[in-house]
């Protein structure tokens, strides 16, 4: 796909040739300046437009365009974006579910792909490193929780990897395209351990689990069950089992159980029969939720031990009710999670690579994203779609 560019207003970088010359990032045209080997010192803040899968507008189906690249900075690495998971929260953005959207957007938060070039003052990447990028592209990085590694929770906000307004009121744009530019600061490496198309739903689902399975101290000992089997679920399922707890699986029905049990639950059980309520009441330690429509709350609150907590990751449109004496009765938590910090998606990264634990992906190419749209939300996908970005 080309890479248009535009005026360079001067900073150094080196970037990589994939198979022509370009002043950024080569993907099959010419541009200002001849890469002549594997790596080359070059002007790279030209203004780059790149090939991306947008929606125009809410709801309106993805369709092919270019958006733009900001340069190469001094901090910044550029990315040759190799696969793009589909996450649900890409569906809710792009029809403005959680709130109004910025517009054209460009969704796409479960990136993987190879450094091809850096700032000049970049020191913890190189061109040719497999990298990763996920749910936020910056955050305030002086706030309590941003100086702890807690950027998710950036008293200013996290600027999110798409669908945000960057530090220059710019709009971000994301992994739907063939190239990012992101600060390395907001960047983790991929362990040579995961395949590129497997890690790259880690980027969001996977730290999504991992994160509230390590808060909440899931490992011997502990029961965790999982509410609902799809992109988010089997992976809590993989990692749970893998910090060694006893784990369950709660869905709608028994449909996917061998696959449940394949990915290391003990036991599963169908929510659309009344007698699991009452067969597991106070049995777990902690719950999490994924499931992306409104629970009834009092039910599974029920299902925990005193002490024990449940845990929503996943984020209705609708809200929810609640009788509060289902928290009183047994001293009871009612909470939420969003993903973690950097430093905690790099220990997620090798955690997963020590283990083997990949995402259970269906790789689409990017013309079969609006088909992918219409099965995530019909539930008919095992486990998660992820684009083959050679394809936009």
């Amino acid at each position: 796909m080309p890479v248009t560019t535009t005026a360079s207003t001067g900073s150094t970088a080196s970037t990589a040739s994939t198979g022509s010359s370009a002043s950024t990032a080569s993907t099959g045209s010419s541009a200002s300046t001849a890469s002549t080997g594997s790596s080359a010192s070059a002007r790279s803040t030209a203004s780059t437009r790149v090939a991306a899968y947008a929606a125009p507008a809410a709801g309106a189906p993805l369709e092919r365009t270019t958006v733009p690249r900001r340069p190469v900075g001094p901090h910044d690495v550029l990315i040759d974006i190799k696969y793009a998971g589909i996450c649900h929260s890409d569906i809710h953005q792009a029809r403005d579910g959680w709130g109004e959207g910025i517009y054209p957007m460009v969704p796409g938060h479960e990136i993987a792909g190879i450094v091809t070039g850096v700032g000049a003052d970049v020191t913890r990447f190189t061109v040719g490193d497999r990298v990763g990028v996920g749910c936020m592209v910056d955050s305030c990085r002086e706030c309590e929780h941003c100086r702890s590694g807690r950027e998710q929770h950036c008293v200013q906000g996290m600027t999110g990897t798409y669908n945000a307004l960057d530090r220059a009121g710019e709009p971000t744009y994301g992994g739907y395209s063939t190239h990012l530019v992101v600060d390395e600061n907001y960047t983790v490496r991929i362990p040579d351990g995961l395949a590129l198309d497997e890690a790259a739903p880690l980027l969001c689902a996977g730290i999504t689990l991992y994160s509230p399975l390590r808060h909440w101290q899931a490992g011997p000992g502990r029961k965790v069950a999982v509410v609902g089997l799809g992109g988010l679920g089997h992976m809590g399922v993989k990692m749970a089992h893998a910090m060694g707890a006893e784990v369950t699986v709660l869905s709608q029905t028994l449909r996917k159980e061998a696959d449940g049990r394949r990915l290391g639950a003990t036991h599963f059980h169908a929510t659309g029969d009344e007698a699991t309520f009452e067969t597991l009441a106070g049995t777990f330690d902690l719950i999490l939720s994924t499931v992306s429509a409104p629970l009834a709350l009092d039910k599974y609150l029920g299902l925990l031990k005193v002490d024990g907590a449940l845990v929503n990751v996943g984020a209705p449109e609708e809200p929810v009710s609640l009788n509060l004496f289902s928290l009183i009765g047994g001293r009871k938590t009612l909470a939420g999670s969003m993903i973690g910090g950097i430093a905690e998606t790099q220990e997620m990264l090798d955690f997963c690579a020590a283990h083997g634990l990949g995402s259970e992906i269906e790789l689409i190419e990017a013309d079969r994203i609006n088909e992918a749209y219409a099965r995530v939300l019909a539930s008919d996908v095992r486990y998660r779609f992820v684009i083959d970005t050679s394809t936009i």
